[in-house]
């Protein structure tokens, strides 16, 4: 066996699961706060996510491909500057971009890359990212839109929410073992969702009169 092949595991669709809802919020979150479609997203987001599978086969986990928070101020810009079909052009540049690293790193193997981009260097631009889009999940657990605009959910009950998701995150990450420590964000989700659904949240009705295809 290669030390790349890969064997499935019941538990890696536990973890899937997990990357799954991420993920997912990530992909619709970062279309809403750019100003593009978020079906297209999801539509390419399935089709690039099938690409990688058949491409790499069995050399890695199976992993689902979501929209990446480094192109939010670019796409941002970009859509506010030139518009949307221009924006897309150049995501589609980037993709190509993407496709002639690929084969670099193929033919010349990932060192060159790590040196072009050290730690140094990736690590602060995550942290960033991660600043700029703190305050989009402030407002998000005060119950109101991603800018903070419109109250969705009464402040108190969303605070709540949030606040008791977040101690079952960090709980389960700190203290949970076996699988259960691998999965503090899905526990998370989890715990939100039945606290929502206790405050009358939870709307099944448009999901009971969805037709099925």
């Amino acid at each position: 066996m290669k030390p790349t092949d890969y064997n499935f595991r019941v538990k890696d669709s536990i973890l899937g699961l997990q990357f799954l809802f991420v993920a997912f919020g990530a992909l619709v979150l970062v279309p809403i706060l750019t100003g593009l479609d978020p079906n297209v997203a999801l539509f390419t987001a399935g089709i690039g996510t099938l690409l990688f599978q058949f491409v790499n086969r069995s050399c890695v986990p199976p992993i689902f491909l979501a929209s990446s928070f480094a192109f939010i101020a670019p796409i941002s810009y970009g859509v506010a500057t030139w518009g949307i079909p221009a924006t897309l052009s150049g995501l589609v540049a980037a993709g190509f971009l993407y496709v002639v690293l690929s084969f670099l790193i193929r033919l010349k193997g990932d060192e060159f890359l790590h040196k072009l981009l050290p730690s140094v260097v990736v690590g602060p631009v995550i942290i960033s990212i991660g600043l700029i889009l703190s305050p989009v999940a402030v407002n998000m657990a005060m119950g109101k839109t991603g800018d903070g605009a419109v109250q969705l959910v009464p402040f108190d009950q969303a605070i709540i929410i949030s606040m008791i998701a977040l101690t079952i995150t960090i709980l389960v990450s700190l203290l949970g073992k076996g699988i259960f420590k691998l999965i503090p964000i899905l526990m998370g989700i989890i715990g939100g969702y039945i606290v929502s659904l206790y405050f009358g949240l939870i709307d099944f009705s448009k999901v009971s009169t969805a037709a099925w295809f």
